[in-house]
């Protein structure tokens, strides 16, 4: 007994021992470790914040000597992409931001996240530029945008060629834009100055929305170099010397071990849902359901399928820059889709109508004219004429049960043919589906004993036929 209670004793000490002792956050882990993100075609929003934070939280408080950011986006929001720049900016260790693999870019919000990082270095055949802010619900401001794009790279860029520093400081019609317009130039003059980038470029990708490829960002010292992949980059960035918050540092990346960082799953579902595509197949998904258990009470399943659809496509577009207008548009369609179901005698116009409706509202529906982001065409058309044509299924439906006779007890010996019991002239006895029936004969007419007869119509328990002939 007493050997017992010393072994417990001994095994409590070893473990208090064990657990009082310091542990170094780089136990196990060689120096030069690097925490590799990848960005694989993601939108810059919430999710994304949540996980680069996470990743720079994590190297800055284990051993790691860097993080390498493998990026591919096509832009974002502009505050995500804050928060993303912020927490780069005031890293303690270096940020090497990585555009590739080959065919990738870094649009919009990629811009600002690649020229606030200490090492920015880009694979061959991609390109960085377009930082024009996109904002949320701001329509006019979209829609100028739109116009600018298309007028400003003719007449009107080449009219003020001369007078770019002007137009800088030039107020446009919306009050709100200029805020934003000035505090994002200002912003990206910053970071650029900061990183000894090139700021004249960084103005003029968000002004006018330019962009660069690989060498022509390399040229314009937008970017520090090219690398061909990571192996490549860690062998050009060795010995590179980056200014940090407190000294000058000196990156050591031979025989660097490389650490991979990845979404988690429930990351990837979030920002899979910000899909500009499938938010708007959900969103056409909840329209359809709610539609089918509207015309059919009761249904209950493609009720529940339809909320669901409805809250998931909410949460997308509640991240995506999305038009007003173009909701207006699709509410219009839904509006006219159960209008026809509801009078189907405007003989499939309204069906028409809300088809056209539903196709304007859903290509103007995500602005994504700097984001590079759309709803594809692809979805759009296969989803709206299946929708149109499950409509138009639906009404046929609803009108051939208006239309057809409701038939039940005695009605349904409507036109059956029986056999005179007796002499009919005009009333007397039938046989008729195995039952003996009164009937009447049509006045001026006589049935006689055996002779067929066809009902014409009944008169609660009582018939009246006529003489049937073959």
């Amino acid at each position: 007994m007493k050997t017992t209670k010393r072994t417990i004793l001994a095994l409590a000490a070893l473990l208090f021992i064990i657990l009082a002792s310091p542990v170094s956050p780089s136990q196990g882990r060689a120096d030069n470790s690097f925490l590799v993100l990848t960005l694989d075609n993601k939108i810059i929003g919430p999710v994304i914040v949540d996980y680069v934070s996470k990743g720079i939280d994590k190297v800055n408080k284990e051993n790691y000597s860097g993080i390498i950011l493998v990026m591919d986006t096509p832009g974002g929001l502009l505050e995500s992409t804050r928060a993303i720049v912020k927490k780069i900016m005031n890293s303690s260790v270096p940020v090497i931001t990585y555009i590739a693999p080959s065919g990738s870019r870094a649009g919009s919000a990629g811009v600002f996240i690649a020229l606030a990082s200490h090492v920015v270095a880009m694979a061959p055949s991609t390109n960085i530029g377009a930082a024009h802010p996109v904002v949320l619900g701001e329509n006019e401001k979209s829609e100028r945008s739109l116009k600018r794009s298309i007028e400003e790279l003719t007449d009107t860029l080449n009219r003020k060629k001369a007078k770019n520093t002007q137009k800088e400081s030039q107020g446009s019609e919306d009050p709100m834009e200029d805020k934003i317009m000035n505090d994002t130039l200002a912003w990206i003059t910053t970071i650029a100055n900061t990183r000894n980038r090139n700021a004249d470029w960084a103005k003029q990708a968000v002004l006018k929305s330019i962009s660069a490829t690989e060498k022509e960002a390399l040229d314009k010292k937008v970017i520090d170099l090219i690398a061909n992949d990571i192996n490549d980059l860690l062998k050009k960035i060795n010995t590179i010397t980056i200014a940090m918050p407190q000294n000058m540092l000196t990156l050591q990346t031979n025989n660097a071990r490389l650490e991979y960082f990845n979404l988690t799953p429930s990351q990837n579902v979030l920002n899979t849902l910000i899909n500009p595509n499938l938010a708007y197949i959900f969103m056409l998904m909840a329209f359809l359901g709610l539609f089918i258990e509207f015309t059919h009470p009761g249904v209950i399943f493609p009720g529940i399928v339809g909320a669901i659809s409805l809250i998931l496509a909410f949460y997308g577009f509640a991240v995506l820059p999305v038009n007003f207008a173009g909701f207006l548009l699709i509410a219009l369609a839904i509006i006219l889709f159960i209008a026809e179901a509801l009078t189907p005698a405007t003989f499939g116009l309204m069906t028409l109508a809300g088809a056209v409706s539903m196709l304007i509202g859903s290509l103007m529906l995500v602005d994504s004219t700097f984001l590079g982001i759309k709803i594809s065409l692809n979805i759009i058309l296969p989803f709206i004429l299946s929708i149109a044509a499950i409509v138009i299924f639906l009404v046929m439906n609803v009108v051939k049960t208006h239309n057809k006779k409701v038939l039940s007890g005695a009605s349904t010996l409507i036109g059956e043919i029986g056999l005179a019991q007796t002499d009919l002239s005009p009333e007397g006895q039938v046989f008729l589906a195995g039952e003996i029936w009164t009937a009447f004969a049509q006045p001026g007419e006589t049935i006689k004993k055996g002779e067929k007869i066809k009902v014409l119509r009944v008169d609660k328990i009582k018939l009246h036929v006529s003489k049937y002939e073959n």
